[in-house]
């Protein structure tokens, strides 16, 4: 089985072909990804409108690329199309499910809208064989949350942000400390010159028995610190990023841990530990979850960071779960900014709408 992935949610345009052979395994034939960091670096965050018209501007050439990278393939080589469908800036959203329903009905292949968080909850089934049922910890720009993995389609959550998501909390501080465009890479960077035990900065929701994430109240602790010094020398530009970073470490594994302890009360023992998300390419971060996962004597699945962040081939390889198991999606599939994972949460935000 070949799909082709298409990814335009945010601010890079990627497209993916992977395949898998009757069982679990999947190979990744090619993965584009063009970023737009350049685009949107003056501006110090993501763009919508420069975002959608980058997509327009590159999937077309993107996915010729990627169909050429995976051995010069036709779209009749394939089985199937998945597109992004949501959650995620809509004008992009829009491109990719548009140009994915186009390529379905051209070549009378099925097409798969898959969501994005969905997507990232599968990664590890790719990379590391994962099985069901596993927790999911996603750290991303958008979205931090703990969700119980039970099977394709069927997820419950049962942690997430009360405020700013950890990718967003890196970029608003590397913004704050004068840092290129993305944050998080910088903060990671400077912190290796830090002094992480400079700063006292508050651990949110810290020893709380619910599963919950609070970032806002450690941002704002970050920009008093930064408004009461003035200027900052890079010393201290150091010192901050090192001990923010050092507050993060401490609130994901907590978090983390409040989140075990509610999946095994709720669901049993999991099979593994799952990370995904942009802020899991954090290097330091890792290596935290890594003795984490030691100490609980869980396995973990890390994907590799290029399939952490977004890629089309996470969103290949959701499409092709979904195709075994005869999951498809009409031309009329409504792309969505916002998407719940859960399917509760699902509808209830249906319900509102």
């Amino acid at each position: 089985m070949r799909v082709l992935g298409l990814e335009t949610t945010c601010d890079e345009t990627e497209a993916a072909v992977v395949e898998a052979n009757a069982g679990q395994d999947g190979r990744i034939l090619s993965n584009v990804v063009l970023s737009q960091i350049a685009e949107h670096a003056p501006y110090g965050g993501v763009v919508p409108e420069i975002a959608a018209r980058a997509h327009v501007e590159a999937l077309d050439r993107i996915i010729k690329k990627a169909m050429h990278d995976a051995g010069k393939l036709d779209f009749a080589d394939l089985d199937g199309i998945a597109a992004a469908a949501g959650p995620g800036l809509i004008g992009g959203v829009m491109i990719g499910l548009t140009m994915g329903k186009a390529i379905a009905l051209a070549s009378s292949k099925p097409l798969v809208a898959v969501n994005h968080l969905e997507a990232h909850a599968l990664t590890a089934r790719l990379t590391d064989k994962a099985s069901f049922p596993y927790l999911l910890l996603l750290m991303s720009g958008g979205h931090t949350q703990l969700v119980a993995v039970l099977g394709v389609g069927d997820y419950v959550r049962i942690g997430t942000t009360l405020d700013d998501a950890i990718g967003e909390a890196f970029d608003k501080v590397g913004k704050l400390l004068g840092l290129p465009f993305p944050g998080g890479p910088q903060i990671e960077l400077n912190s290796r010159d830090g002094d992480p035990a400079r700063f006292d900065f508050p651990r949110p929701m810290h020893g709380r028995e619910t599963p919950d994430f609070s970032l806002s109240g450690l941002k704002t602790a970050v920009r008093q610190v930064v408004q009461a010094h003035g200027h900052l020398e890079q010393a201290d530009i150091a010192d901050v990023c090192a001990s923010f970073q050092a507050a993060i470490l401490d609130i994901v594994v907590d978090r983390t841990r409040a989140g075990l302890r509610e999946f095994r009360k709720r669901f049993g023992l999991p099979q593994a530990l799952v990370v995904a998300g942009g802020v899991a390419a954090n290097s330091v971060i890792r290596q935290a979850l890594l003795r984490l996962a030691s100490e609980t004597g869980l396995r973990l699945a890390l994907p590799p960071p290029a399939l952490c962040t977004d890629n089309g081939a996470m969103i290949a390889w959701a499409g092709i779960e979904r195709l075994r198991l005869g999951m498809t999606d009409g031309l009329d599939f409504a792309p969505r900014p916002r998407w719940p994972l859960d399917r509760q949460m699902e509808k209830i935000a249906g319900a509102k709408a």
